[in-house]
């Protein structure tokens, strides 16, 4: 269903954000879901070192998923993915 790492990351981070998992704390817990998803599968740090995707990034991600419309799930999907990359 996921054919790639980065798109199951990226459905993780916007299901766990939308889907209200938890009683409190949904968008830190989706955040830090992914980062240690990413660094189990190897893909957290580029060559250099630096993150995948750094962390002012992952909170204005995880906040714009947070307040986005079911209807613009795909979209917000493709941003995840292109952070990604």
């Amino acid at each position: 269903m996921y054919p790639t790492v980065q798109n199951k990351a990226a459905h993780l981070l916007y299901f766990v954000v939308k889907n209200h998992s938890f009683v409190d704390g949904n968008k830190r817990i989706a955040a830090a879901l992914l980062v240690c998803f990413l660094e189990k599968c190897g893909i957290l740090h580029r060559r250099d070192g630096s993150k995948i995707i750094d962390d002012s990034a992952l909170v204005g991600l995880t906040l714009m998923i947070a307040s986005s419309r079911p209807k613009e799930k795909d979209m917000m999907i493709k941003v995840i993915l292109n952070l990604l990359q």
